[in-house]
Protein backbone atom coordinates (compact mmCIF):
# COMPACT_ATOMS: atom_id res chain seq x y z
CA UNK A 1 0.00 0.00 0.00
CA UNK A 2 1.31 3.34 -0.93
CA UNK A 3 0.70 6.81 1.08
CA UNK A 4 -2.11 7.85 -1.24
CA UNK A 5 -3.60 4.75 -0.74
CA UNK A 6 -3.65 4.83 2.95
CA UNK A 7 -4.48 8.29 2.84
CA UNK A 8 -7.79 7.58 0.86
CA UNK A 9 -8.59 4.95 3.34
CA UNK A 10 -8.08 6.13 6.32
CA UNK A 11 -11.18 7.43 7.88
CA UNK A 12 -12.89 8.05 11.14
CA UNK A 13 -14.22 4.05 12.20
CA UNK A 14 -16.82 4.34 15.24
CA UNK A 15 -17.89 0.62 15.61
CA UNK A 16 -14.80 -2.28 16.32
CA UNK A 17 -14.14 -5.66 16.84
CA UNK A 18 -14.19 -6.51 20.39
CA UNK A 19 -10.43 -8.37 19.63
CA UNK A 20 -7.23 -6.01 20.50
CA UNK A 21 -4.51 -6.18 18.15
CA UNK A 22 -1.49 -7.95 19.65
CA UNK A 23 1.01 -5.42 21.66
CA UNK A 24 3.82 -5.62 19.25
CA UNK A 25 2.09 -3.85 16.57
CA UNK A 26 0.45 -1.28 18.53
CA UNK A 27 3.91 -0.89 19.71
CA UNK A 28 4.99 -0.55 16.19
CA UNK A 29 2.46 1.74 14.77
CA UNK A 30 2.94 3.98 18.01
CA UNK A 31 6.93 4.03 17.40
CA UNK A 32 7.31 4.39 13.88
CA UNK A 33 5.42 7.23 14.37
CA UNK A 34 8.09 9.24 16.08
CA UNK A 35 9.14 9.45 12.27
CA UNK A 36 7.17 12.35 11.78
CA UNK A 37 8.54 15.54 11.01
CA UNK A 38 9.44 17.74 14.49
CA UNK A 39 10.52 21.18 14.50
CA UNK A 40 14.22 21.48 16.41
CA UNK A 41 13.64 17.71 16.50
CA UNK A 42 11.34 18.29 19.45
CA UNK A 43 9.16 15.44 19.76
CA UNK A 44 6.99 16.95 22.10
CA UNK A 45 4.69 13.88 22.22
CA UNK A 46 4.08 11.68 25.05
CA UNK A 47 1.85 8.64 24.57
CA UNK A 48 -0.01 5.94 26.33
CA UNK A 49 -1.74 2.90 25.09
CA UNK A 50 -3.91 1.11 26.93
CA UNK A 51 -6.32 -1.94 26.37
CA UNK A 52 -7.91 -4.81 29.05
CA UNK A 53 -8.18 -3.54 32.78
CA UNK A 54 -6.19 -0.45 32.30
CA UNK A 55 -8.65 1.23 30.02
CA UNK A 56 -11.94 0.36 31.64
CA UNK A 57 -10.49 1.71 34.91
CA UNK A 58 -9.61 4.94 32.77
CA UNK A 59 -13.19 4.82 31.14
CA UNK A 60 -15.12 4.05 34.51
CA UNK A 61 -13.54 7.08 36.06
CA UNK A 62 -14.33 9.38 33.02
CA UNK A 63 -17.76 8.20 33.61
CA UNK A 64 -18.05 9.61 37.21
CA UNK A 65 -16.23 12.50 36.48
CA UNK A 66 -17.63 16.43 35.55
CA UNK A 67 -16.69 17.34 31.84
CA UNK A 68 -14.52 20.78 32.12
CA UNK A 69 -15.91 23.72 29.68
CA UNK A 70 -12.77 25.95 30.25
CA UNK A 71 -11.30 27.22 26.77
CA UNK A 72 -8.43 25.03 26.33
CA UNK A 73 -11.19 21.88 27.04
CA UNK A 74 -12.71 22.44 23.75
CA UNK A 75 -12.76 20.95 20.31
CA UNK A 76 -13.80 23.37 18.07
CA UNK A 77 -13.78 27.32 18.87
CA UNK A 78 -17.17 29.34 20.14
CA UNK A 79 -18.89 30.86 17.58
CA UNK A 80 -17.79 28.77 14.59
CA UNK A 81 -17.94 30.44 11.14
CA UNK A 82 -18.41 29.95 7.91
CA UNK A 83 -17.17 27.80 5.63
CA UNK A 84 -16.28 25.62 8.88
CA UNK A 85 -19.69 25.84 11.11
CA UNK A 86 -21.52 24.51 7.64
CA UNK A 87 -18.83 21.81 7.00
CA UNK A 88 -19.26 20.71 10.52
CA UNK A 89 -23.05 20.28 10.76
CA UNK A 90 -23.40 18.56 7.49
CA UNK A 91 -20.61 15.68 8.75
CA UNK A 92 -23.00 15.84 11.61
CA UNK A 93 -26.14 15.23 9.40
CA UNK A 94 -24.50 12.75 7.56
CA UNK A 95 -23.09 10.46 10.55
CA UNK A 96 -26.53 10.38 12.42
CA UNK A 97 -28.21 9.78 8.39
CA UNK A 98 -25.90 6.47 8.30
CA UNK A 99 -27.23 5.41 11.25
CA UNK A 100 -30.75 6.32 10.98
CA UNK A 101 -30.85 9.18 13.59
CA UNK A 102 -33.61 12.12 12.52
CA UNK A 103 -32.83 15.21 13.91
CA UNK A 104 -35.41 15.15 16.13
CA UNK A 105 -34.44 12.33 18.43
CA UNK A 106 -32.32 14.18 20.68
CA UNK A 107 -31.52 11.30 22.72
CA UNK A 108 -30.57 8.88 20.04
CA UNK A 109 -27.87 11.78 19.23
CA UNK A 110 -26.63 12.39 22.67
CA UNK A 111 -26.49 8.12 23.25
CA UNK A 112 -24.74 8.33 20.26
CA UNK A 113 -22.28 10.72 21.35
CA UNK A 114 -21.73 9.55 24.27
CA UNK A 115 -19.63 7.09 22.37
CA UNK A 116 -17.22 9.10 22.42
CA UNK A 117 -16.64 8.26 26.40
CA UNK A 118 -15.97 4.59 25.48
CA UNK A 119 -13.37 4.72 22.41
CA UNK A 120 -16.63 3.88 20.46
CA UNK A 121 -15.93 0.51 21.68
CA UNK A 122 -12.09 0.29 20.34
CA UNK A 123 -10.31 -2.30 22.44
CA UNK A 124 -7.42 0.09 22.85
CA UNK A 125 -7.24 3.48 23.61
CA UNK A 126 -4.71 5.68 22.90
CA UNK A 127 -3.82 8.70 25.03
CA UNK A 128 -1.45 11.73 23.06
CA UNK A 129 -0.47 14.33 25.65
CA UNK A 130 1.77 17.64 25.58
CA UNK A 131 3.22 19.83 27.85
CA UNK A 132 1.13 22.39 28.36
CA UNK A 133 4.22 25.07 27.52
CA UNK A 134 4.51 23.90 24.38
CA UNK A 135 2.81 26.72 21.72
CA UNK A 136 1.58 26.23 18.28
CA UNK A 137 4.32 24.75 16.56
CA UNK A 138 4.57 21.93 18.94
CA UNK A 139 0.42 21.31 18.50
CA UNK A 140 1.29 21.33 14.54
CA UNK A 141 3.77 18.68 15.47
CA UNK A 142 1.41 16.49 17.43
CA UNK A 143 -0.91 16.91 14.31
CA UNK A 144 1.78 15.37 11.89
CA UNK A 145 2.49 12.44 14.30
CA UNK A 146 -1.11 11.81 14.50
CA UNK A 147 -1.42 11.61 10.75
CA UNK A 148 1.80 9.14 10.75
CA UNK A 149 0.08 7.26 13.47
CA UNK A 150 -3.13 7.26 11.41
CA UNK A 151 -1.75 5.77 7.75
CA UNK A 152 0.70 2.95 9.59
CA UNK A 153 -2.69 1.59 11.26
CA UNK A 154 -3.81 2.01 7.90
CA UNK A 155 -1.09 -0.10 6.70
CA UNK A 156 -1.21 -2.69 9.07
CA UNK A 157 -5.11 -3.45 8.72
CA UNK A 158 -6.00 -1.29 11.87
CA UNK A 159 -8.52 1.52 11.60
CA UNK A 160 -8.79 4.57 14.29
CA UNK A 161 -11.00 7.38 14.90
CA UNK A 162 -9.07 10.75 16.33
CA UNK A 163 -11.14 12.44 19.10
CA UNK A 164 -10.65 15.92 20.62
CA UNK A 165 -13.46 14.94 23.21
CA UNK A 166 -10.85 13.85 25.54
CA UNK A 167 -9.98 17.49 26.28
CA UNK A 168 -12.73 18.06 28.16
CA UNK A 169 -11.64 15.28 31.30
CA UNK A 170 -7.53 16.40 30.53
CA UNK A 171 -7.83 16.85 34.76
CA UNK A 172 -9.19 13.72 35.36
CA UNK A 173 -7.14 11.85 32.72
CA UNK A 174 -4.10 13.54 33.86
CA UNK A 175 -4.68 12.14 37.36
CA UNK A 176 -5.82 8.65 36.11
CA UNK A 177 -2.92 8.16 33.70
CA UNK A 178 -0.93 9.42 35.90
CA UNK A 179 1.33 12.10 34.05
CA UNK A 180 4.07 14.09 35.21
CA UNK A 181 2.99 17.92 35.46
CA UNK A 182 2.28 19.76 33.13
CA UNK A 183 1.38 17.34 30.76
CA UNK A 184 -2.06 16.99 29.68
CA UNK A 185 -4.26 15.09 27.22
CA UNK A 186 -4.61 16.55 24.02
CA UNK A 187 -6.44 14.30 22.46
CA UNK A 188 -7.23 10.53 22.22
CA UNK A 189 -7.23 7.88 19.26
CA UNK A 190 -9.41 5.03 19.17
CA UNK A 191 -7.42 1.66 18.11
CA UNK A 192 -8.46 -1.55 16.97
CA UNK A 193 -10.17 -3.59 13.95
CA UNK A 194 -12.83 -1.78 11.89
CA UNK A 195 -16.62 -3.73 12.25
CA UNK A 196 -17.54 -3.63 8.67
CA UNK A 197 -20.73 -4.85 9.03
CA UNK A 198 -21.58 -1.81 11.25
CA UNK A 199 -23.72 1.04 9.36
CA UNK A 200 -21.98 3.69 11.04
CA UNK A 201 -18.57 2.79 9.45
CA UNK A 202 -20.71 3.05 6.03
CA UNK A 203 -20.38 6.64 6.25
CA UNK A 204 -17.72 8.87 4.00
CA UNK A 205 -17.19 12.03 5.03
CA UNK A 206 -16.53 14.56 2.15
CA UNK A 207 -13.59 17.37 1.62
CA UNK A 208 -14.28 20.84 0.34
CA UNK A 209 -13.18 21.26 -3.54
CA UNK A 210 -9.79 22.56 -4.26
CA UNK A 211 -10.83 26.03 -5.65
CA UNK A 212 -12.04 26.30 -1.38
CA UNK A 213 -8.95 26.53 -0.42
CA UNK A 214 -5.83 26.15 -2.65
CA UNK A 215 -3.94 28.62 -4.96
CA UNK A 216 -0.95 27.72 -7.11
CA UNK A 217 1.37 30.72 -8.27
CA UNK A 218 4.00 31.38 -9.91
CA UNK A 219 4.01 28.24 -12.06
CA UNK A 220 4.22 27.99 -15.28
Amino acid sequence: MDVTQALRKRRSVRAFLPDAPPADLVQTVLQEAAQAASGGNLQPWRVLALTGEPLRQVLAAVAQAQAEDGPANQSYPPGLWEPYRTRRFYNGEDLYRAIGIPREDKAARLEQLAKNAEFFGAPVGIFVCVDERMGLPQWADLGIYLQSLMLLAVHHGLATCAQGFWRRYAGTLQRQLALPEPYHVACGVALGYEDEAAPINAMRSTRAPWAEWGELRGFA
